[in-house]
């Protein structure tokens, strides 16, 4: 006769598995620590980008060239056509400056996020708010003229595209034509302003933006402190005082596109 075995109780209780861990910059981009390194990193970036960018424009100012060929060329269309030939033919045209924005662009959205974690962290880990009046002002003006300048840069940037890049926010665009385009935009009135009061604002977040990635990447040694600070004032002034200059120039005709100066006027020029 076949014996029946029952089963007893079962003791313990179940084992959760163990849940998968995240990859090492995840779990650092999710402090502060890390979101911190990640503003100076992106911060850095854009610092370079912004220099590079107004010294190019500067080329503006050294009007016609002659090329090789005999042709006229004002030369900021000769540094146009360079940024658009780079790396061919390894690349297709444009490839490679087409990768420059988008690594440009996502420093510029990772720099925001990164900007909105801290903050919530910081709102979130206050319990007590400034006592001092004097820290108070301080804490103001270093946390709140970032954020609005950076809104306000934000915006410029986006602006600055649609008006020189793609075109739909100036209706002289001429695609290819980079001096005749800045000269046709900041001939404007509102948009010269626009550009100048832009550029303070990019100057005041650039000085905080310099000032603090020092501290945030460790290299915060009071010894350097004043190196810090030149450094910060120097480069702001610099970016300033360079991009400034660009809408003045035109406005006080200084800069002024002369069909008769180049071998091929804008109506001929294209990409």
């Amino acid at each position: 006769m076949a014996q029946t075995l029952s089963r007893g109780p079962v003791s313990g209780t179940a084992v959760k598995a163990p849940a998968k861990k995240k990859p090492f910059i995840i779990d650092l981009y999710a402090t502060a620590v890390g979101k911190k390194y990640v503003m100076a990193i992106t911060g850095l970036i854009g610092i370079g980008f912004v220099i590079t960018h107004m010294i190019g424009n500067l080329k503006m100012y050294l009007g016609v060239v002659t090329e090789s060929n005999g042709d006229q060329i004002y030369d900021l269309d000769v540094y146009g056509e360079f940024l658009r030939e780079l790396l061919v033919p390894i690349l297709p045209r444009t490839y490679f400056l087409w990768g420059l924005r988008l690594v440009l662009i996502g420093a510029v959205l990772l720099h925001i996020h990164a900007a909105y974690g801290l903050t919530r962290i910081n709102h979130g880990a206050r319990a007590v708010k400034y006592q001092s009046a004097r820290d108070y002002q301080v804490a103001n003006f270093a946390s709140r003229s970032m954020r609005y300048t950076g809104i306000v840069v934000g915006l410029f940037i986006i602006w600055h595209l649609a008006d020189l890049t793609w075109g739909f926010a100036n209706p002289d665009f001429v695609r290819g034509a980079a001096y005749y385009n800045l000269d046709q935009s900041l001939s404007r009135i509102p948009v010269a302003i626009l550009y100048i009061v832009a550029n303070i604002a990019l100057g005041i977040h650039l000085f905080h933006g310099t000032w603090s990635l020092f501290q945030s990447m460790g290299w915060n040694n009071p010894r350097f402190n004043a190196w810090r600070r030149n450094i910060a004032i120097g480069t702001a002034a610099v970016i300033v005082a360079g991009n400034c200059s660009f809408p003045i120039a035109v406005m006080a005709g200084v800069v002024e596109y002369d069909p008769d100066a180049v071998t091929h006027p804008v109506e001929e020029a294209g990409e």
